[in-house]
Formats: structure tokens, C-alpha cells, sequence
């Protein structure tokens, strides 16, 4: 097998693959990609299987070196990556020579930036993934922790598709995200949205949020106007993907991959699977607002997204 060792780990870079699916009742997070987006498109321009896993870099930073040729590609969030000094671009393919290295910056837009190689990191999977979810100590490496300097990833060898020139795929400008762009996250009304008075729900929606720093993968808190209603009596349930809790403070709070599976805050409904991943990128002080989602549209957009590539869900 050929190697990626880690030179330089970053604030947090995270081996991650599309989740660990069907293990709540077991107590255990999803985890996988926030940026679906970005993931789904590393492993396309690579050829990949869709559950093929990639580096989930948080704020850059980090550096590596192969002890082989091998075909990479960048996604998500702009670090200003470069091999041996030269500038590359993300949203496309290229090569990693012997010796080389690939080091990344902190972001110039967005907040996560996706490193795969061809073939997928050929770590040993738990339950079907090997995501890793550091809270529950599972997946990744060494008992699902972040990566750390020295560490080395293995990879499929595949030293003769680059023996060559590599002739460079690229994402089409139109699917490249702007992670600049205002964010509006649509909403499907659920839950306790009912129990919640008319004038917390416009609230809700005419509110604009600032991303806060307090925010990690398993959920993303939101600053501004806090809401009124006190919601109360409600039963520990099942926590979906996206949901919006509303903690007693009144500020929402959107939950990612790594969440409880359990939880009893009153909750406004859920962001759209579609929509997560502009959230997944954007940085504490960002502006967030809230629109009223149509649940067959919604479901239409996700269905068209699984089926391009390929997804089991």
C-alpha cells in the first residue's frame, strides 16, 4: 500500500466518509461529510466510489506528503493549497508527486476544505464506515480521533495512471459554491412547530442570525433575536439531521452529523438535507435567515442530487 503522512495535522482534520447509517438506536452519531456537496464531488472527479473516504480539513492549515504518485482533488472551501510552493486549484483533479508537498492555508472563503485521493483511504471501517466521530470515540484512526503530525494514511497503489501528463478534471463553474453568497436555509415545518405562538414563528423568519463561534460538528448555534415561547413537557425523542432545536435561551440551534440521538429542546422543524451543506461552510459571524420550505420541492432537489451520484439515501 502506498502512504499520505500527515506533516502537518491543522485545527482539525478529520478522516470522513458518507456516515455510519442505521446505528442511532445503538446511541451512535451518523457522523460523515457536513459538506455533502463538496465530498460527493472529490469522489466523482476521481472516479470514486460514493463512499470512498476523504480528509474533512476545519480552517486549513494542515500539510502532506505520498511516498507515491497519486491523483488528488480538492473540494469545498478555497485554502489556498500548493505542492512544493505552486499554487493549486480547487474543484478539480491533479497530481501528487513522490516527495512532494501539499500544504493548505486557512480558508479564503468557507470554512472546510475536502482532500480525496483515487481509490478512497483504505482504513479499517466500523459499522460499515469509517468515519470518524470524536465524541464517540468511533471511527478514523486510533479510537476516532483527529489526525495528528506523522500519521499515515493508507492508499490503494495506482502509481501507473500517472506515470504521465495528468489531463485535469474540473467541476463545472456552475456547481462551485459562493460561500460569500447570502445564506438562506429553508425550513420544513415539524415537530413542535405547532406549539410555538405566531409571533415567535415570524420571528423566526424575519430574524436575520449570525453564525456563533461555539459551533463544532454537532451542531451550529446561531447569535440575534431570541425567541419567546417557552415550550415545555416535551419527551426525549429522536433527533433528525438538520433539525432546529430551541434551547431555553431562545437562539436556534442547527444540528449537524455528530449530534445527540436523543434530545427533549423543542425543535421549529428541519433545514433541508440540500441546504446543509452551505451551512457546513459558513464561518462564526455569517448571516443566516429562514425561508418556508416546500417539502415535495425539497424532496425533489435531494432525489435529484442522490440520484446524480449514485447515493444509497
Amino acid at each position: 500500500m502506498a502512504e499520505l503522512e500527515v506533516v502537518r495535522a491543522g485545527s482539525l482534520t478529520l478522516l470522513q466518509d458518507s456516515g455510519r447509517l442505521g446505528v442511532a438506536q445503538l446511541g451512535l452519531s451518523q457522523g460523515g461529510a457536513l459538506d455533502m456537496h463538496a465530498y460527493c464531488w472529490a469522489n466523482y472527479l476521481l472516479g470514486n466510489d460514493m463512499s470512498c473516504s476523504q480528509l474533512e480539513m476545519t480552517l486549513g492549515q494542515a500539510s502532506f506528503k505520498s511516498d507515491l504518485d497519486i491523483v488528488c482533488a480538492i473540494t469545498g472551501a478555497d485554502a489556498a493549497a500548493t505542492i512544493d510552493g505552486i499554487p493549486v486549484k480547487p474543484w478539480q483533479t491533479f497530481c501528487l508527486r513522490k516527495g512532494s508537498l501539499l500544504a493548505f492555508n486557512y480558508p479564503r472563503k468557507g470554512l472546510r476544505t475536502y482532500l480525496a485521493v483515487e481509490g478512497g483511504f483504505q482504513c479499517e471501517p466500523l459499522m460499515g464506515s469509517v468515519s470518524t466521530i470524536v465524541r464517540n470515540k468511533v471511527g478514523g484512526i486510533d479510537g476516532g480521533r483527529a489526525l495528528l503530525v506523522g500519521d499515515k494514511l493508507p492508499m490503494l497503489k495506482r502509481e501507473f495512471r500517472v506515470k504521465y501528463t495528468h489531463k485535469a478534471l474540473y467541476v463545472a463553474p456552475r456547481f462551485i459554491p459562493d460561500y460569500e453568497a447570502p445564506l438562506t436555509l429553508r425550513v420544513i415545518e415539524s415537530y413542535q412547530h405547532a406549539l410555538f405562538s405566531e409571533h415567535d414563528k415570524a420571528m423566526f423568519y424575519s430574524n436575520t442570525y449570525q453564525v456563533s463561534p461555539q459551533c463544532d460538528r454537532m451542531g451550529c448555534r446561531l447569535d440575534g433575536s431570541s425567541l419567546n415561547t417557552v415550550v415545555g413537557g416535551i419527551i426525549s425523542e429522536g433527533i433528525a439531521y438538520g433539525a432546529i432545536q430551541v434551547p431555553p435561551n431562545g437562539l436556534p440551534i442547527i444540528l449537524f452529523n455528530d449530534r445527540q440521538t436523543l434530545g427533549g429542546y423543542p425543535k421549529m422543524g428541519c433545514v433541508a438535507r440540500v441546504d446543509m451543506a452551505k451551512l457546513a461552510q459558513a464561518a462564526p459571524g455569517k448571516e443566516v435567515q429562514f425561508l418556508r420550505g416546500n417539502i415535495e420541492e425539497l424532496q425533489q432537489e435531494w432525489i435529484q442530487f442522490s440520484h446524480y451520484f449514485g447515493l444509497p439515501y
